[in-house]
């Protein structure tokens, strides 16, 4: 379907040459005589005419003295000309590169507007487009290159998915306003954070959270999951200055999603102006991974659990309660102000809670 489409496309551009070959016809001019007008060899006139050889300004001048048509019609005749050739080559181009172009997940690509159900080199050119680059080629010095650390089930990511998914990101952040990053703030706003998984509704939260990371510059960016991505949370820093803290709220519960919001928080302020890439928290108590730097992992970790649950407050909670006493949570979680799925989480993350008690204190966030 691309390639005959293309072939249309050929047969409706008109060589310059073409034009002034119609109007030499109309006027009983032959090309050795045009050329004898013009002072040029009527080889050069010819190879005009069989499109060999461009009309040059110089070349539209002249024609425009002999003929009395303007040279601006010339030479926007040949650049229109030479633009469609090169059009049709870079589309035969693109059409080659189905193979590269087939590593990203098409449909869902397709789905979320991101590129048009067209023919395969316009879904190339739209995709190269989305990436801000020029080719394949430099997609890949560009991608290929950006190796964020990443915790995340092995074999199960896309590279080309995670690429896509944190673009997205990019440009939505671009559009967000924020300060100037401020290390010293995006410390202090750690606590507050936490304390945004109470608010009701889960839309109210995370709305307060965009504001309160905006204030110490922080764009937060919530975009549903690309296929073959299987990411929570994301920490890019797409100018040296401005992070974006990327979430896809893949489970909606209100402990995975605090927990991923203060553990990328905790990846800016530990390690400034590296990327990273994670999964769930936890994706079940066996879920194995695969953690490029896990001591940076741990320390964001670290961060998450502290914030949220501080390991003192936890330990005396233990002493004196049962982790399975509903109440006991509920007025624990009070405590720390807290949402009680927050502690439930945090119970069954450190092996105190099975994984198949309390759930039901969890929320779940339906998120715009």
């Amino acid at each position: 379907m691309a390639g005959s489409s293309l072939h249309e496309q050929r047969d409706w551009t008109v060589a310059p040459g073409e034009l002034l070959s119609e109007l030499l016809d109309e006027r009983g001019i032959s090309q050795s005589e045009l050329a004898r007008r013009m002072g040029r060899p009527t080889k050069t006139i010819n190879e005009i005419v069989n499109g060999k050889a461009a009309i040059t300004p110089q070349t539209a001048i002249q024609l425009e003295r002999v003929l009395g048509t303007s040279a601006t019609f010339w030479i926007n005749a040949e650049a229109a000309y030479r633009h469609d050739l090169a059009r049709f080559a870079e589309t035969e181009a693109l059409e080659r590169r189905t193979p590269w172009f087939e590593r990203f997940p098409v449909k869902d690509l397709v789905r979320k507007g991101i590129i048009d159900r067209a023919p395969v080199a316009r879904q190339i050119e739209q995709l190269l487009q989305f990436f801000g680059v020029g080719s394949p080629e430099a997609w890949e010095t560009r991608w290929e290159t950006f190796a964020p650390a990443y915790r995340q089930p092995p074999g199960e990511s896309s590279p080309a998915a995670r690429a896509v998914w944190l673009r997205w990101g990019e440009i939505t952040a671009g559009e967000a306003s924020t300060a100037a990053y401020d290390p010293d703030g995006a410390r202090r706003v750690v606590q507050q954070a936490a304390r945004l998984s109470v608010v009701t509704p889960p839309q109210a939260a995370v709305d307060e959270l965009y504001d309160l990371l905006a204030s110490v510059g922080i764009a937060l960016v919530l975009l549903p999951e690309i296929s073959g991505t299987r990411l929570s949370g994301a920490v890019h820093w797409p100018s040296a200055d401005r992070p974006v803290l990327q979430l896809s709220a893949r489970h909606r519960r209100d402990d995975q999603f605090w927990f991923t919001v203060l553990h990328e928080i905790g990846h800016i302020i530990d390690s400034p102006r590296r990327a990273f890439t994670d999964t769930d928290a936890d994706d079940g108590a066996d879920s194995a991974s695969e953690v490029v730097d896990p001591e940076a992992e741990e320390r964001a970790d670290e961060i998450a659990r502290e914030a949220l649950v501080p390991s003192a407050a936890l330990r005396a909670f233990l002493a004196r309660a049962s982790p399975d006493d509903r109440d006991a949570v509920r007025t624990f979680a009070g405590e720390l102000g807290v949402a009680p799925g927050v502690v439930v989480g945090r119970l069954q993350r450190d092996g105190h809670l099975d994984w198949s008690r309390l759930n039901d204190l969890k929320r779940k966030y339906e998120l715009d």
